[in-house]
């Protein structure tokens, strides 16, 4: 795979605004980049219809994923940002760029005439994603207002389906950003404005070459269809087509060795792949957030379950610092146990689990949960809850709930209430008792091991096993609308990519590390379909290597006609911790120690058919991932098209500062006619040094096909003149330690330490309670608990 310069940006750089809450210490080796294989002919169907001049639009984005392989025409996708055109990093920061003109309304972000579709919106600002200031949010279709509402109303699910999550969520949902994923087509016209100016923001649109097949977005449309399909994300094949035929291989495999788990004969289509490695650990640190009920309380909630169910099986995992934790449970009003905390555990996080009887549960979709508070030396607390239903014999994992304040629309789409609530916890960090050398073991086979699948004599997919499936950084518990890590017991790792094919297909688990994989478990489910001429192959494009400065990091470099539909990242950033800016590259920001969070200051840019400029060009990494503020400084969240599933520092095999995050883009998807260039930069200047991998998503024609090239994108209108410069720097936040079990971190020459980095839990601990833990907000160098820039 080749990596191609991106067109020059100015040298003269602004200095960052955004500092990093965890510092530490890394280092990771480089790594061969893996390319797709060369394309071999392959016989086509005996029809073969005419490419489509677009994709799906509107709902049926959502309604008929089994469509991701056709191809999209002359569509394009493009984006409105808030970027700094003059090639600095001021890219919402003084909002400078932020608005393409003023109207009566507002700050006009987005416009375009001619028929297409919004495909996503995307915002944050101070403080930490709360968009109260940005003010009504107005969308203009075809000349009518068909959205004119506060932009946090909107966000939050105040307006209702379908502006309710997870098609939409708040700056608690996405981790500090702010995002609508509604798709809005229209006939004629498009414009958005907010009423004052947004500062960071994207807005993604289609472009498509006729109206044909376009039905302007109608607001009073709840698409609950929609919305029940993706709140099963990450537990649930999204597909309509779903099932087939399964064959399935149980096998261990030496270093150097492989094993193929399915040779299917077509015209099919795979339409499932499963991989189950026992022998893997999950990784130990959980960050985490949850609530408590004090006595006289409880809380009750609705789970998902398969209706063909010979039992269900709740799992709470729940922070056993407090002691004696004992709470009732109950499901569909009958009694089934007890939760049993036992003696303290600081530091650490407590899993349990109860079976509930078929007779419970059998033909049901969903069950109702109540637990209620028995006793505790301080309350019953409780983080999430995993439902697995025993399907054939095996239990499968049917629904999450992950509670906290950082979980509004789960807690809202579950039906979540309590009783009593005496205490929620924004951020606790909190281990898992696994061995140093068997995190070390697992994250070697989750890297090592990978997933080769050859369709019609060409390997398209050929890519590490942890990061195909959204785990780069060991095994975390990953939750996609296209594929799931379940980190638990029994748990599997799933893939619903629709992967057709015309005459054969071979899946292969390839063990390229050097540890015995054993009592391994993979399954591949076939069902009808094929390759015709308006759709693709199914590819999974992996590469690893340093960053290299002044160039993009390219998730996809191809030529052809096909359609980009995410990337799974892993980021292993080489800041060191107290090393001061002349010790290493040169850092954007001011202070003297070095920021090692900052290689996410990088934007995407997309390069479509040989386009010199792209056709997206983005604010931030964490951004790009649809959070913000570093992913609010270390807070891993789950939505069905992006999150952050990873961030370790300084530890289980990081050793400085390393992030995993996936964006998928179903309504956003990337189509080209004659090649793509998709990366990001590492770091606000392409200046911050890097070991990153990743695997790109996407649809590629056979035998590498074009197809005529569309119309050039329309120009964007110019921006209002740079505002003026500050008249005085800015205070920057301090860098601040990760809060972890231990000592607490000495500040540094320039870091004054401020009363605000002790613990913010009130809660005093009794007899039976040590806690070590901590989950201090990071604090400012003027002593606030929220950081001034971005």
């Amino acid at each position: 795979m080749t990596t191609r310069s991106a067109p020059s940006r100015s040298d003269v750089r602004r200095r960052s605004h955004r500092l990093a809450a965890y510092l530490g210490v890394f280092s990771l080796a480089a790594a061969a980049v893996i390319a797709d294989a060369g394309f071999a002919s392959v016989r086509a169907h005996a029809q073969q219809p005419a490419p489509p001049s677009k994709g799906p639009v509107g709902w049926d984005t959502f309604r008929d994923l089994d469509g991701m392989p056709r191809l999209r025409g002359a569509e394009q996708s493009l984006q409105f940002s808030s970027f700094d055109r003059s090639g600095g990093n001021d890219d919402g920061f003084e909002g400078t760029y932020s608005c393409l003109r003023e109207s009566e309304q507002g700050c006009v972000i987005a416009e375009h005439t001619g028929p297409g579709e919004i495909s996503g919106l995307w915002s944050t600002r101070e403080p930490m994603g709360d968009v109260t200031a940005t003010g009504n949010l107005v969308v203009e279709l075809d000349g009518r207002t068909v959205l004119d509402a506060p932009f946090a109303d909107v966000v939050s699910g105040k307006l209702g389906a379908p502006f309710a999550w997870p098609l939409v969520g708040n700056a608690d949902d996405a981790a500090g950003g702010v995002v609508s994923k509604v798709p809005m087509p229209f006939r004629e016209s498009m414009r958005v404005t907010v009423r004052n100016n947004p500062d960071f923001y994207h807005v993604n649109y289609r472009t498509f070459p006729d109206a044909e097949g376009v039905r302007t977005f109608d607001p009073a449309d709840p698409a609950t269809d929609v919305l029940d399909k993706l709140r099963g994300f990450g537990v649930a094949d999204p597909k309509n087509a779903t099932g087939g035929t399964p064959v399935r291989s149980d096998f261990d495999l030496a270093p150097g060795g492989s094993h193929t788990v399915a040779e299917v004969s077509g015209p099919a289509r795979i339409n499932q792949l499963r991989v189950r490695l026992p022998q893997v650990q999950a990784a130990p640190q959980v960050v985490d957030d949850g609530m408590a009920f004090g006595q006289g309380g409880g809380s009750r909630f609705r789970m998902r379950v398969a209706p063909d169910n010979q039992g269900v099986r709740v799992i709470r995992r729940f922070d056993p610092q407090v002691a004696d934790q004992v709470a009732s449970f109950a499901v569909n009003g009958q009694h089934v146990g007890e939760w049993r905390s036992g003696a303290a555990a600081p530091g650490q996080w407590g899993v349990q689990s109860l079976d509930v009887p078929a007779e419970l549960t059998a033909g049901r979709s969903s069950i109702d949960v109540e637990n209620r508070f028995v006793a505790s030396s301080l309350d019953v607390n409780e983080f999430r809850y995993d439902v697995q239903s025993l399907v054939n014999g095996e239990w499968v994992r049917t629904d999450v709930l992950d509670l906290g304040p950082g979980h509004p629309g789960e807690e809202s789409a579950h039906g979540y209430q309590i009783d009593n609530p005496v205490f929620e916890r924004s951020q606790l960090f909190g281990r898992y008792a696994i061995p140093p050398e068997q995190v070390a073991a697992s994250d070697a086979v989750l890297e090592g091991a990978r997933v080769r699948i050859t369709f019609d004599g060409r390997t398209t997919v050929d890519a590490p096993i942890g990061e195909f499936f959204g785990t780069g950084l060991g095994e975390h518990d990953v939750r996609t609308m296209m594929s799931s890590v379940d980190p638990g017991m029994d748990g599997w790792y799933t893939a619903w990519w629709p992967m057709p094919f015309n005459e054969n297909a071979k899946v292969e688990i390839v063990n390229s590390g050097g540890i015995p994989i054993q009592g391994a478990s993979a399954e591949v489910v076939t069902g009808p379909g094929g390759v015709d001429a308006g759709s693709g192959y199914f590819h999974a494009t992996h590469k690893r290597g340093m960053t290299v400065p002044g160039q993009d990091w390219n998730f996809l470099d191809t030529g052809g006609a096909g359609t980009f539909y995410g990337v799974s990242h892993t980021m292993r950033g080489l800041i060191p911790l107290n090393e001061t800016r002349a010790s290493v590259l040169p850092h954007s920001t001011p202070l003297a120690a070095a920021n090692p969070r900052n290689y996410l200051e990088g934007d995407e840019r997309f390069y479509v058919d040989g386009a010199q400029e792209p056709a997206w060009h983005g604010t931030g990494t964490e951004d790009f991932y649809e959070s913000g503020w570093y992913f609010r400084f270390g807070t891993t969240f789950s939505m069905p098209q992006a999150g952050n599933p990873a961030h370790e520092v300084n530890q289980d095999g990081c050793q400085y500062d390393c992030t995993g995050a996936y964006r998928l883009m179903a309504g956003d998807a990337v189509s080209f006619r004659s090649g793509l260039v998709a990366g990001i930069e590492h770091g606000p200047a392409n200046d911050e040094p890097g070991d990153y991998s990743s695997t790109a998503y996407w649809y590629g024609a056979p035998a590498g096909r074009s197809l005529p090239v569309g119309p050039p994108p329309p120009e964007i209108p110019p921006s209002l003149p740079p505002a003026p410069a500050p008249s005085s720097v800015p205070t920057q936040p301090t860098p601040t330690a990760p809060e972890t079990p231990g000592p607490t971190n000495e500040p540094t020459d320039s870091q004054e330490p401020t009363d605000s980095q002790e613990p913010t839990d009130s809660r005093e601990p009794t007899d039976s309670q040590e806690p070590t833990r901590s989950e201090a907000p990071p604090t400012s160098n003027d002593g606030g608990l929220l950081p001034t820039w971005n």
